[in-house]
């Protein structure tokens, strides 16, 4: 699967992103504090377990809704992902097959541009532009984001896009030494269309 947006494409993972994705998890980290730096991806980090099962699942098939897909930019050159995950009515993270019959449930999804010399050009929200229009495509029309408050990139991306914040937890972690707020938002379906339908 492939999806061009101005100056960014979203794809399916390839054998070459792999090595992209063990220099992110061990050298060139900076994104990491950014992105949920309370959870400290790193430290489990095995290269060579990781090296292993990405190309296990290149193998697969692909078919079906995508819950993560890498960016590019408009050059091929691979900068980031997008994902997406389930959450219940109280915001909380749960797995699909977790799900009640009639439970209520939002689809959150995420940008990482982890590339930092990529930063501050708006690609993260073009890339998270097409991943809401590929969701929406797929009839997903409750659709959130979470991050922090201190992710000023990302609150910025997030209204940009048409997202309100509809909760908010107070002194949700301590990030460098600070309390932070936890942050989910909710797509106005029709604001976004708007603006990037």
């Amino acid at each position: 699967m492939e999806i061009r947006c101005k100056n960014i494409i979203l794809r399916d993972m390839v054998a070459a992103d792999i090595e992209d994705e063990i220099r992110w998890n061990t050298t060139e980290t900076e994104w990491g504090l950014w992105d949920a730096p309370w959870e400290n991806f790193f430290s489990d980090f095995d290269p060579d377990a990781y090296r292993k099962k990405a190309l296990k699942k290149l193998q697969e098939p692909k078919d079906g809704f995508r819950w993560r897909l890498q960016v590019a930019y408009a050059d091929g050159t691979h900068i980031g992902d997008v994902n997406s995950y389930l959450i219940d009515d109280d915001y909380e993270w749960v797995m699909e097959k977790n799900l009640q019959p009639g439970q209520n449930y939002f689809y959150a999804m995420g940008v990482g541009i982890k590339e930092p010399s990529y930063w501050g050009r708006g690609l993260g929200t073009e890339a998270l532009a097409a991943y809401i229009r590929y969701h929406l495509e797929m009839g997903h029309t409750d659709i959130c984001t979470q991050t922090w408050s201190g992710n000023i990139r990302m609150v910025k991306c997030a209204e940009k896009l048409g997202f309100n914040v509809c909760d908010r937890e107070n002194g949700f972690q301590i990030v460098r030494g600070e309390k932070v707020d936890g942050l989910t938002f909710r797509l106005d379906v029709d604001k976004f269309s708007k603006l990037f339908g």
